[in-house]
């Protein structure tokens, strides 16, 4: 199947084997743990499986962006024991199931689907070869990086990005290396600034419009908001900051860019069609046979430039005639 098309396929009954016509009448109860509360992408996931009619129950459960209270999802998931795990996200994924060269047994021989991961190999959930050996399967939501780095050239050329990150974020510490190693490769710089953090190691707000003063002084030209749970919370802060200073801000998914915040682009994933997708692959788990470690973690196919127009007459940083051909102006 290939992800281009996923959506919308169906399979007839009379395709079936009658083994897995069997399996697909029983019901499936799928345990979906989100951060912050249901998004577009649990709608997304839950209307694909509901859509096609599948006999499928959820139980619904939401960490509140603390992951401490994993656990106790996950001694629920050994009581109850479900057909499916759905996690929403790098740190509750990893919370359920551990890096891949560390694993977790938490939840035994459940299978598990993952959703908004925004790079799977570099939070280190699956290996970065082809051999996975998880019982995992998932979908990303970050288009490659270069094609993002191409994406801000597109709009306006330059030679030095800015990025504010969570050092205690796994996945925004992988984001960030990612950044560096492009940076050498296609020769441009990288100026990092991280939040301060408390004693205890976890990130506060004070100081934030100094880091992006920093980062504007530094000569940055661009400043990346990469896929951080910390920074999202502090967006309008971050947003409010950068243009202040006149410095344009870009965004690698959808709830960043379509946030009141002020954020000038993106290019990004429909966070809806990213549980579309997440919802194709369970379904292909629990209900054509088929094992979740032979289930590919992919991104979608198609992502869309978004573009703020009002921040951009804001801070005076219009964009090209030719994006006109294919952005979409929010």
């Amino acid at each position: 199947m290939n992800r281009r098309n996923f959506i919308g396929l169906g399979v007839a009954a009379a395709a079936f084997p009658s083994a897995l016509l069997a399996q697909a009448e029983k019901r499936r109860k799928i345990y979906m743990i989100t951060w912050r509360g249901n998004t577009e992408v649990e709608k997304g996931f839950q209307n694909y499986l509901m859509g096609k009619k599948l006999p499928v129950d959820f139980v619904l459960r939401d960490a509140g962006q603390d992951v401490k209270r994993i656990a106790e999802f996950t001694d629920e998931i050994r009581q109850i024991k479900p057909d499916l795990v759905y996690t929403w996200g790098t740190s509750v994924t990893l919370a359920v199931v551990g890096p891949w060269d560390k694993p977790s047994n938490r939840i035994g021989d459940i299978p598990l689907v993952f959703t908004l991961v925004a790079s799977a190999a570099g939070a280190k959930l699956v290996p970065s070869g082809p051999e996975r050996g998880r019982n995992i399967a998932g979908v990303s939501h970050m288009a490659p990086l270069e094609t993002q780095i191409a994406a801000m050239r597109s709009y306006r050329a330059f030679k030095r990005v800015g990025v504010l990150y969570n050092a205690a974020e796994q996945n925004s510490v992988a984001g960030i290396k990612e950044l560096q190693a492009l940076s050498k490769k296609q020769g441009f710089d990288v100026v990092p600034r991280t939040f301060r953090a408390d004693a205890a190691g976890k990130p506060v707000p004070e100081g934030i419009a100094q880091l992006v003063s920093e980062i504007h002084d530094a000569g940055a030209e661009w400043l990346y908001i990469g896929p951080d749970s910390y920074l999202f919370t502090r967006l309008q802060d971050v947003a409010d900051a950068a243009n202040q200073l006149k410095l344009p801000t870009f965004a690698t998914t959808e709830a960043v860019v379509n946030s009141s915040a002020g954020v000038l682009a993106g290019l990004v994933s429909k966070y809806y069609s990213i549980g579309e997708f997440t919802g194709f692959k369970a379904e292909q788990i629990l209900f054509k046979g088929i094992p979740a470690t032979r289930v590919p973690v992919e991104t979608l196919s198609r992502f869309s430039f978004q573009i703020r127009m009002a921040t951009a007459k804001r801070i005076n940083f219009f964009p090209p005639v030719s994006l006109f051909n294919y952005a979409e102006f929010l």
